[in-house]
């Protein structure tokens, strides 16, 4: 932890001192290094009261040693607002957090985010791991909050196929919660990332969650709920995701089931409707190919010919005419037609109607 972040963490653990306070110190002193050497009248002016600045504990106060060593231990960093790595997605949001404790890694795939019922059901848990799965091998980053239920099975999802998933706690990045999920915690720190806004030791308090729900639709580009009752908490990420101007997902359940009611409410006013992964990506991402894929057509690629390798890599998911390939390619029509013909073969091509094609499923 540099000097910048130490300081960070001195006023982040100032009583009284939270995120909009956070936003007008660096507003007015530009660095968080600044304010700690500052006057009180500075603080005043900088729109804090002059109580708050008494409050921020020293360098060498035995709590702040405490909290800075155990961080230290657990390799955590400190992310602010204006940081490069902090993620744009998040940065646009109306009320972003000016602060996250990050242990493991931020991955840098777009994420989508999946919540639902702590207490869902054998085929909702299914349905959620393949899911986060079939997303992970899309390189699409899967964003949670490590709960009990439908989290945990997102994340698990991602971790079988060997993808990136961030997991947003509502407590201290220093506490493991719920208990149960350590195992889970810690293998998604090896190659993934835990973050919160909350500073160590916090407690998982219920009023914590709803500001964690922002965080997960806030780093997404949109919202999966899976198995919400009528007055679920994954509702509320639901409404942040609209409030934040995110598209809004759910999993139709039986209209008798009382965890499909919120889910059935949302689908009612014009939520997608979600009975496998590709009805995310094509509304999200429909270019997006599988890592699959992508090994596929490097493989294909490197076997190609020159010219052949050169009307492979112009076709993509808009129909091109026949005309219009030979034009751009300097190929004849004959040497285009076998061309054409050996790259369907290969599944590198997909031939439509009036001559037009695209690049293949493969």
């Amino acid at each position: 932890m540099n000097v910048s972040q130490k300081s960070l963490l001195r006023l982040h653990l100032t009583p009284g001192l939270g995120r909009i306070a956070l936003f007008k110190l660096f507003n007015y002193f530009g660095n968080f290094t600044a304010p700690l050497q500052a006057s009180p009248q500075h603080w005043r002016e900088a729109g804090l009261s002059e109580k708050i600045c008494s409050k921020v504990p020293a360098e060498k106060d035995p709590k702040f040693l405490q909290i800075f060593q155990k961080l230290e231990s657990l390799n955590v960093k400190l992310i602010s607002f204006w940081d490069d790595e902090y993620p744009p997605l998040l940065r646009e949001i109306h009320d972003p957090p000016a602060l996250l404790y990050l242990r493991g890694r931020l991955p840098t795939e777009e994420c989508f985010a999946i919540v639902g019922s702590r207490r869902a059901t054998s085929t909702g848990l299914n349905l959620t791991r393949q899911l986060a799965t079939t997303l992970a091998q899309y390189n699409i980053c899967v964003a949670s909050g490590l709960a009990r239920g439908v989290d945990s099975a997102a994340h698990r999802g991602v971790l079988d196929a060997g993808g990136s998933t961030i997991a947003v706690l509502g407590c201290g990045i220093d506490r493991v919660y719920p208990p149960e999920n350590s195992q889970l915690f810690h293998a998604i720190e090896q190659q993934n990332a835990i973050i919160t806004e909350y500073p160590p030791e916090t407690p998982p308090l219920a009023g914590h969650f709803p500001g964690r729900n922002r965080i997960i639709s806030g780093l997404s580009r949109g919202v999966l709920i899976v198995e919400a009752a009528e007055k679920s908490g994954s509702l509320i990420t639901g409404d942040f995701a609209l409030e934040q101007g995110r598209e809004l997902f759910a999993i139709p359940g039986a209209p008798q089931s009382s965890n499909s009611k919120g889910t059935n409410r949302l689908l009612k006013e014009g939520a997608y409707l979600v009975t496998e992964a590709a009805d995310i990506i094509n509304v999200l991402w429909p270019n997006q190919p599988s890592k699959q894929q992508q090994e596929h057509c490097t493989n294909l690629s490197e076997k190609l010919s020159d010219p052949a390798l050169k009307v492979f890599l112009l076709l993509g998911h808009e129909p091109r005419h026949s005309d219009e390939i030979a034009r751009e390619c300097g190929l004849t029509p004959m040497e285009l037609s076998a061309i054409l013909l050996d790259l369907e073969l290969r599944g590198g091509v997909q031939t439509l109607p009036g001559n037009q094609y695209i690049r293949g499923q493969l």
